[in-house]
């Protein structure tokens, strides 16, 4: 990428700092000194001052966070080239979008303001990429005011995540999935371009109303889940279901030609709380709650509904960056902490490769474990024969998967399986 400006001498330098505090543990600008304390200094000799850093961050326009965005993809790509990020996507895989509102203080944030939580803040939209058989990692982002639409820029995102993921060994089956707030033309008309299948949340809008009225009774089908679902709206945990399907054509506002036919999958379960009855709808409303999925899945119809709920995924993914490196955004100015978004993400993906090479229980461990106990290690820094030596701790539990990262990352790509 181009250095933003007088500011952004020896960017990959500055980048690779930044990425590696965040690793590390940092969640602000400040904390980036983490990397310069004690012995680090003789150990890593590329540091920069947080203060250089935060110049460095300030100096980013829209352009340059969007030479970043390309930066972590590639990134993205190369890691699944060099560990097992994605098993088994050659076969099926899975592109989730959702959003968040990052909490900010204060009255200089530029971009901030009342979002769909009604917290104040910038909103963050993410695509991650996963697998059945692996943990997701991001695969696209973007920092918008806090005020935006949901669906606002989740299209071109989406054609983005999709270019990624197949870039990165996403050549199977992809499915798009999302939440009601990604339910438009527009999102899954980018799914269907890119080549995927699509999986989202229908709104209950009157077309959707009406064909659910009209699915017969005997189509529903009794199911029973593993683990109890806890239901907001209702305040209680629902253990069992209803499922059912019926054709349904989206979109019919539009020309024709823009019309959506696919399947309409819907959930119900009995009404308990008579305070979430909707005003103004029939029996069938009062004593049922519903949730329509539109999907051109090719699964059954029970297995279709399954995997549209694990989409709930993506939430332990802003889970963890907001336990980590999102824990602040940390400047006054919006581009930079765009870039600090995007940076974000190339630390949580270097983390996760970091876990996948280390054992299988840390290729699926959350990245603060992976942190914890993989990469805030302590030494003893010694000199033998002109070369820096670390002596790790005796009788450390997790020498060995420590052990199979460091070598694999020191040696050939591990081959696809």
């Amino acid at each position: 990428m181009r250095a933003p400006g007088s500011a952004g001498s020896n960017p990959a330098v500055k980048v690779a700092a930044l990425v590696a505090g965040m690793v590390a543990g940092a969640d602000t600008i400040d904390a980036m000194d983490l990397l310069r304390h004690g012995g680090m200094g003789r150990v890593f000799t590329d540091g920069r001052a947080p203060s250089t850093l935060g110049t460095f961050l300030r100096a980013f326009t829209f352009g340059h966070v969007r030479q970043l965005d390309a930066v972590a993809s590639r990134v993205l790509v190369n890691l699944a080239g060099r560990a097992p990020l994605l098993v088994g996507a050659d076969q099926v895989a899975f592109v989730d979008i959702d959003d968040t509102i990052k909490a900010t203080y204060g009255h200089k944030k530029q971009g901030t303001g009342y979002g769909y939580s009604g917290v104040k803040g910038l909103n963050a939209l993410l695509a991650t990429c996963s697998t059945p058989l692996s943990a997701p990692v991001i695969a696209a982002t973007r920092l918008r005011r806090g005020p935006t639409n949901s669906a606002k820029g989740a299209a071109r995102l989406v054609a983005d995540a999709l270019v990624t993921a197949a870039k990165a060994g996403a050549t199977g089956v992809v499915t798009v999935r999302s939440d009601s707030a990604y339910y438009n033309h527009d999102v899954i008309a980018a799914a269907r371009r890119g080549g995927a299948r699509f999986s989202v949340t229908a709104r209950m809008d009157p077309a959707v109303t009406r064909a659910i009225t009209q699915i017969p009774d005997a189509a529903w089908v009794g199911i029973k889940y593993p683990h109890a679902i806890y239901d907001e709206q209702e305040g209680r945990w629902v253990s069992d279901a209803e499922v059912a399907e019926t054709s349904f054509t989206a979109f019919t506002s539009r020309k024709k030609s823009e019309h959506i036919s696919a399947r309409l999958i819907v959930r119900r379960v009995k009404r308990l709380n008579p305070t979430t009855v909707p005003a103004g709808q029939g029996a069938l409303f009062t004593t049922w709650r519903h949730h329509a999925v539109f999907t051109d899945s090719a699964e059954s119809m029970l297995a279709a509904e399954t995997t549209h709920r694990d989409h709930a995924i993506i939430e332990k993914v802003i889970a963890e960056l907001k336990a980590g490196p999102l824990a602040h955004l940390p400047s006054g100015q919006m581009n930079a902490n765009a870039a600090w978004l995007a940076l974000a993400a190339i630390a949580f993906n270097l983390t996760r490769a970091a876990g996948t090479l280390a054992s299988k229980f840390h290729a699926k461990a959350t990245t603060a474990t992976i942190r914890t106990q993989l990469i805030a290690v302590p030494a003893r820094i010694a000199r033998s024969a002109r070369r820096l030596r670390l002596h790790l701790p005796q009788r450390w539990p997790w020498e060995h998967p420590w052990q199979a990262m460091l070598t694999a990352a020191h040696g050939p790509p591990i081959p696809a399986t």
